[in-house]
């Protein structure tokens, strides 16, 4: 068995069994502090696929870049003030989100979610914070919101 063909299934119950350590230990507390994971996945996969410095360049890039590895079908957006809503169709990691909703939890972190998280703080320079993911028949919707740009001290 080699790195590229390891099952999805097998992946998908080892990171819900580590977010549930994390979630028996912290609570919702854990969610906090998941919002780096994917931070090298970022820098080596996605980072180079972001051609602008918009919401709309930084979706697109992350998009194309999840579709490209088969971890999800895509990835859309919509903006309303501070507020970005990302919708996710087909991602591969579903079904951890969807154990922690039948346990009785909301989900503690969304990968792909955690990209445009952290795009948009290395090219806009603004912190932002997953604030909601939910999950549908058509795949997850998750709220984004951004921050003012920090000052340059």
């Amino acid at each position: 068995m080699t790195r590229e063909n390891i099952p999805s299934d097998y992946a998908n119950s080892v990171i819900y069994e580590i977010q549930k350590a994390f979630w028996d230990e912290r609570g919702n507390g854990a969610r906090f502090r998941l919002t780096t994971v994917g931070r090298e996945y970022f820098a080596d996969k996605c980072l180079s696929q972001i051609h602008g410095e918009s919401v709309a360049e930084i979706v697109k890039g992350i998009g194309a870049a999840l579709a490209e590895q088969g971890i999800a079908a895509g990835m859309s957006h919509e903006e309303e003030d501070r507020i970005v809503r990302l919708k996710i169709p087909g991602c591969l990691h579903q079904s951890v989100e969807r154990r922690f909703i039948a346990a009785g939890a909301e989900p503690l972190m969304c990968v792909p979610a955690n990209l445009v998280v952290l795009a948009v703080e290395a090219v806009l320079k603004r912190p932002a914070e997953i604030a909601e993911i939910k999950v549908g028949d058509d795949g997850c919707e998750v709220a984004i919101v951004l921050f003012e740009p920090r000052p340059d001290l």
